[in-house]
């Protein structure tokens, strides 16, 4: 589970960065990873998470179950401050540490299991402001989490970090167009799709049309623009933070770049960032700081 941090398009605990913050990073991941993969049903085949969490077996296949399952034991995370029984999962586990170095609060955690509970019974987005409600629960407390492990969090810290979480998975939904709609889920606004005139019929072609190309390139701008919303947060921090944060928003960036590379056809294969690619974006970004 662990081992997908390396396909992110972002670095999630790179190694010029403090052991402590790595580990704490690692602890979060792992633990956004875990409820993400319940709640996709991408789990590692067998009953062993379930298991793990205290449940029957074939519990594995519903993850409604699965997701309160882990919402029970991440509440044991801050109940083991105080003598409570430590959490079943490893993964949930890990957290203890960081929680109490960072002085972590349970929203952020539990905005990442609701956003996997809205996958259960929401596939389909009518605008781009719920399609942003719901990046508000599914990306934002990821870097929410970053800035308070960082000890960085301020009220235009948060603001800025919203807007590059929140396009960042503006950026993915891109990419897994075609994987998201295996699995019946549409994530690009359906008011935007019937004014470019796309059909879910459209985005099941191996390939895409010009519409869908249109409406690509369209979401695609409208997350380069959150980006630059919150690419000034780069600038206000220094050292080891300025690098880290420069490579989330240039991971982004570079995303985006590989998306208009690919001439907005993502129905063909998630487009790429290159090496070479997320490199340059990192630099030029940390260069700007913006």
């Amino acid at each position: 589970m662990l081992a997908k941090a390396a396909h992110e398009n972002f670095p999630v605990a790179p190694r010029f960065l403090p052991r402590a913050w790595r580990d704490d990073l690692m602890a979060v991941y792992g633990y956004a990873r875990l409820v993400d993969d319940i709640g996709d049903g991408d789990l590692a085949p067998g009953d062993g998470d379930a298991v793990l969490l205290g449940l029957d077996a074939d519990a594995v296949t519903d993850p409604l179950a699965m997701l309160d399952a882990v919402t029970d034991d991440l509440h044991r995370v801050f109940a083991s401050a105080h003598g409570g029984p430590p959490p079943r999962h490893p993964l949930v586990r890990e957290l203890i540490p960081t929680v109490r170095r960072a002085g972590l609060t349970p929203g952020p955690f539990l905005d990442l299991i609701e956003a996997n509970r809205i996958d259960q019974r929401v596939s389909r987005y009518p605008d781009w402001d719920a399609l942003l409600d719901y990046c508000r629960l599914s990306a934002n407390p990821v870097g929410r989490l970053v800035l308070a492990i960082t000890g960085t969090a301020t009220e235009d810290s948060l603001r800025r970090s919203d807007a590059i979480c929140t396009a960042l998975q503006i950026v993915e939904h891109v990419q897994d167009v075609a994987e998201d709609l295996r699995r019946d889920r549409v994530y690009l606004p359906a008011d935007a799709m019937r004014r470019f005139r796309v059909t879910e019929d459209d985005l099941a072609a191996p390939t895409a049309n010009a519409s869908v190309r249109t409406l690509v390139a369209w979401t695609t701008d409208r997350a380069r623009r959150l980006l630059d919303e919150g690419a000034p947060l780069v600038g206000s921090l220094h050292g080891r933070l300025r690098l880290l944060l420069a490579g989330f928003v240039g991971g982004g960036r570079a995303a985006a770049q590989a998306i208009a590379g690919a001439g907005y056809d993502v129905l063909a294969g998630p487009p790429r960032p290159s090496k070479g690619g997320l490199l340059y974006a990192a630099g030029t970004t940390l260069r700007r700081g913006t």
